[in-house]
């Protein structure tokens, strides 16, 4: 039998060597945390994979913010307007008081637009694209046209409209809130409060509780009414009067939902009254002839 070194070293098995329990309890902390580190992560690769929303109809944070106090604020600033321009035209007895009401009405529909898209800009509400103008022209004059033939229908041809003249001139007031502001002020302010605001807050708002087409018709039958009605409450509306506004505020409103697109609408808005002030012009003018 061979003799052993003295100063060898006892053999052990690697294999059955077991490492500290604190050791242990090390490496099994650093595994959990990596794995809820991971979990964590997870979601976060999840959403920043989901693609960008570009349609506000389909929802998302742009128009997370239009919703039931956007809603509130416009009806409240729209209230307050009407009822401030009420006031004006009961106590004031000037030429220029009409024209003041209407600009405090627009400035009560300005408040609740400028404050909307100060907070947030509905993803494509906003696009321009040259079918839009087909849209307004198209559309605009078949809305006239439609008037016109509504008013022929109580057996009376439809007379040419007239604008308000003072010693056969028409005064500086009615020049700019008769001529100017229905094609430049009117079609911009009121659709980006009708259909913009109040129908996307309201479409925003019934969208996930009742669906998409149930939003959308509520939100266009609604935001056509309260059109209506402001225009009648500021104006001397007749029967043909609230069916012409209600089939512009149907056709604006429907425009919006389906284009997903305002300038649509408001290109619509300013054909239909531009050519009311174009017929208003030729009916002075024919006035003065006779």
């Amino acid at each position: 039998m061979p003799d052993q070194p003295i100063d060898a070293a006892p053999t052990s098995d690697v294999w059955a060597i077991q490492p500290p329990a604190a050791a242990v309890a090390d490496l099994e902390s650093a595994d959990s945390g990596d794995q809820g580190a991971s979990s964590a992560e997870a979601p976060q690769r999840r959403r920043s994979s989901r693609p960008a929303r570009t349609d506000w109809r389909l929802g998302g944070r742009t128009v997370h913010r239009w919703r039931e106090g956007l809603l509130a604020l416009a009806l409240v600033s729209l209230g307050a307007a009407v009822l401030l321009a009420s006031l004006v035209t009961t106590v004031w007895g000037s030429p220029w008081a009409a024209a003041s009401a209407t600009v405090l009405i627009w400035i009560g529909m300005l408040l609740p637009v400028v404050w909307a898209f100060a907070r947030s800009r509905p993803v494509g509400l906003l696009r321009l694209r040259p079918l839009d103008l087909l849209y307004g022209l198209v559309l605009g004059a078949l809305l006239r046209t439609s008037q016109g033939w509504i008013e022929g229908l109580g057996g009376m041809p439809a007379a040419f409209p007239t604008l308000l003249s003072v010693e056969g001139a028409p005064p500086a007031a009615s020049v700019a809130m008769d001529v100017i502001a229905p094609i430049v002020v009117a079609p911009v302010v009121e659709e980006l409060f009708f259909r913009g605001v109040v129908l996307i807050a309201l479409y925003t708002v019934l969208r996930r509780p009742f669906g998409p087409l149930t939003a959308a018709l509520v939100a266009a039958l609604a935001s056509t009414a309260l059109f209506v009605l402001v225009h009648g409450i500021t104006g001397a509306a007749d029967v043909s009067g609230v069916i012409a506004l209600s089939m512009l505020g149907v056709v604006c409103a429907l425009l919006v939902l389906l284009t997903g697109r305002i300038w649509g609408a408001v290109l619509v808005h300013v054909v239909y009254n531009g050519t009311y002030v174009a017929l208003a012009v030729i009916g002075s003018l024919l006035t003065e002839l006779s």
